[in-house]
């Protein structure tokens, strides 16, 4: 692949090839292709790498020149007329693309970090996952807590961190826990706990505040678990079109979660070797190292095939999942999973009042209790490795409670 698949004719093929990025084109045009950018969008970035050769030979400059400062330079001299939208997004392409190459050094790191918490976060990140071994999922929960915590608290003052209190501590969980459900109010204290307890150890403050954190209850087994009636989960599952491309990786994201009971990440993080279509099995990569074959459904395989076939663009990764637009790469985090599953709600018309990928798969454990399964068998479907976490759906059995329930004093005999 190069600039010939773009730019047919020598005289455009020669026009673009000038200054000290012509032959950093071809392998530049070779990776907008392999990424799932159209023709035009390619044509146009092309066209904006000539322009910043040609105003790098009117500068003197080499490409070893070329960083983010130099970068900006050159698109503050571009008039109204040339600027469009997506060139500072091509820039940044383009310096990712010539460092990989080793054609440019690596970003210098800025002199002094203009943020007052990013080494505190640092520092913190770097013991959690150094000294206390935790997951990434772990740091990633904890470390917006902290931001929260240090914002809040150092808002109106410089960071001095000896001068936190109690007050200050139980104050911020007090705020938090008015806006917070119990479950996400038990994690801040448990994160706020880990922090100052890090800080203590560092000697950043005096005395070990996590001991004066005021705990939060949280029974076991206190909620209910909230699911959306069959004809609902039918309905969301209808809501994506399979006409289009999106339509179809969305109906097989939504199949995946309601009739499997996936969780958000176990969808993001499928590979394409994880599917045996002679099995017709799909191995499941759970919490840590766990790993899973599952049965594949004839419709979710359907639906599946149908994506595979026509819908997903043809791209490197290896992800199932992958971006309808370009760049075409592959889905990173259980976000993005969320986010199809609260497209379909709205589409179907839904509007719950938990919104998570993980609505349809206690959708599917309310169905099949219904439907005269044992805990135990919806614990094995779900994959919960302690009886313990399938329990609450006893509570979604409101037929079953009712009989266990004692008469009214003075009621109807």
């Amino acid at each position: 692949m190069s600039i010939e698949f773009y730019f047919s004719s020598r005289a455009s093929q020669r026009w673009l090839r000038v200054g000290p990025l012509a032959d950093a084109l071809d392998q530049f045009a070779a990776r907008l292709a392999a990424q799932g950018y159209s023709h035009r969008s390619a044509v146009s970035k092309l066209r904006l790498v000539r322009n910043l050769s040609r105003w790098l030979v009117r500068q003197g400059l080499g490409v070893e020149a070329l960083d983010e400062p130099r970068i900006e330079a050159f698109l503050l001299t571009r008039g109204p007329r040339c600027v469009h939208s997506g060139d500072a997004a091509t820039a940044r392409q383009l310096l990712c693309h010539l460092r990989a190459d080793g054609r440019i050094p690596l970003a210098a790191p800025f002199p002094q970090n203009p943020d007052p918490f990013a080494p505190i976060e640092d520092r913190y990140e770097r013991f959690l996952v150094n000294e206390r071994g935790v997951s990434r999922a772990t740091v990633e929960n904890y470390l917006p807590v902290i931001r929260t915590f240090l914002a809040e608290c150092f808002a109106a003052r410089d960071v001095a961190l000896e001068t936190l209190t109690v007050r200050d501590v139980n104050q911020f969980i007090t705020r938090q826990s008015r806006r917070l459900s119990r479950s996400r109010v038990k994690l801040v204290v448990t994160a706020l706990r880990s922090f100052l307890r890090h800080l203590h150890q560092r000697g950043d403050i005096p005395f070990d505040l996590a001991g004066a954190l005021v705990p939060v209850a949280n029974w076991l087994l206190s909620g209910v678990p909230k699911s959306l009636a069959p004809e609902q989960v039918e309905a969301v599952i209808r809501s994506c079109d399979p006409r289009t491309a999106a339509g179809r990786r969305d109906r097989a994201i939504v199949l995946l979660l309601a009739r499997l009971g996936l969780c958000a990440g176990e969808v993001a993080a499928m590979m394409l070797d994880d599917l045996d279509w002679d099995a017709g099995v799909v191995t499941v990569s759970g919490k840590g190292p766990r790993r899973e074959p599952l049965p594949l459904p004839r419709e979710v395989g359907e639906a599946l095939v149908a994506y595979l076939r026509d819908g997903r663009p043809q791209c490197p990764t290896r992800h199932v999942f992958v971006r309808v637009h370009a760049p075409h790469v592959g889905f990173v985090g259980r976000v993005a999973i969320i986010n199809v599953v609260q497209r379909a709600l709205a589409r179907a018309g839904i509007d719950p009042p938990l919104k998570g990928a993980h609505l349809l798969r206690h959708s599917l454990a309310t169905a099949m209790l219904g439907n005269g399964a044992s805990l135990e068998e919806i614990g094995q479907v779900l994959r919960h490795t302690s009886p313990d976490t399938t329990w609450i759906y006893a509570k979604v059995d409101l037929e079953a409670l009712r009989a266990l329930a004692p008469a009214w004093p003075g009621g109807a005999s």
